[in-house]
């Protein structure tokens, strides 16, 4: 238990904030280089990852709270397959996170401690490049030259993780989150640029502190992405991220602010074999509104095969 959770004399606005600083990371770490590029048809791709958050990731900064931090280490599973679809490339992918997590913080002058631990929400991807990407085989792909491909996507966050109805820090929403997005990749030799749009949908959930309903207003995305790719499949990129929006409620009252922030980070991918690489990857806050200020690493393996 984080600090009797968090007991303190604004006890319900703040039981809004920390609930926001799960559902919040969710949304800040869409921060995906590659996700419209073209891959041939038939392609099955397993990753295992690990990340470590760290930072202050409170929300609503009227309230008596100081020196809010959160660290997490964080696994995930994931799996991603390629295959046509009315002769465009198509992608599926699921993703499953398992989380560790330490929180502490001042309220109104106490120092409260606690942890959580369990499986998140799991994520599905259903993507199809629309234009400039034709589903080819191996043989086929080898020959062909990418330009500008356009392509839409949705993803979908599954309630799997953990959620304690009493508790206010939870690892799961218990709620559905729906992301349509737009995107575009486009070849430049050795770099490759990219763009994507969406916007975040979320469903109620109906069991905040009990009985209670807690509702989101919609977040909208937005992510650049400049990669440079080496002769050896080596390649580095540059990653930045836009996202506003998700003011909340509960019981239709108004509980918690707009978000606007923004983060920029780095992603570096080796070669290990033909059929294997690694990944890291880190990101920080350049501009916020409030909260959301923390680092983020993580080392991801990759194995292919047909």
């Amino acid at each position: 238990m984080i600090g009797q959770d968090f007991i303190c004399v604004r006890r319900f606005n703040l039981s809004i904030v920390v609930f926001l600083v799960i559902c919040n990371w969710s949304f800040a770490q869409d921060l995906e280089p590659r996700a419209y590029a073209n891959i041939p048809k038939g392609v099955n791709i397993i990753v295992a990852t690990y990340g470590y958050m760290k930072g202050d990731v409170l929300t609503e900064p009227s309230l008596p709270v100081d020196d809010f931090i959160i660290s997490s280490n964080n696994l995930g599973a994931g799996y991603m397959r390629s295959f046509g679809l009315g002769g465009k490339l198509a992608r599926i992918q699921v993703a499953i996170p398992y989380t560790f997590m330490d929180g502490e913080a001042k309220v109104s002058g106490e120092r409260v401690t606690g942890n959580r631990t369990g499986f998140g929400d799991m994520r599905l991807r259903f993507g199809v490049n629309l234009l400039g990407s034709p589903a080819l085989g191996v043989k086929e792909f080898s020959k062909y030259e990418q330009k500008t491909i356009f392509g839409a996507s949705l993803v979908v966050s599954v309630p799997t993780g953990v959620y304690y109805p009493d508790k206010r820090i939870n690892i799961g929403t218990n709620r559905w989150g729906f992301k349509p997005e737009i995107g575009m990749s486009k070849r430049f030799e050795h770099v490759y640029a990219e763009l994507y749009s969406g916007v975040w949908f979320y469903t109620q959930n109906d069991e905040f502190l009990g009985e209670n309903d807690l509702e989101q207003n919609p977040v909208f995305t937005f992510q650049g992405h400049a990669s440079y790719f080496f002769k050896n499949k080596m390649w580095v990129a540059v990653n930045l991220n836009w996202f506003s929006g998700g003011k909340t409620f509960v019981d239709e009252a108004p509980a918690g602010s707009v978000i606007n922030s923004s983060r920029i980070g780095g992603t570096f991918s080796m070669p290990l074999s033909k059929m294997q690489s690694i990944k890291l990857q880190f990101n920080t806050g350049i501009f916020k509104n409030i909260g959301l200020n923390y680092d983020s690493v993580s080392v991801g393996y990759q194995y292919v095969f047909l």
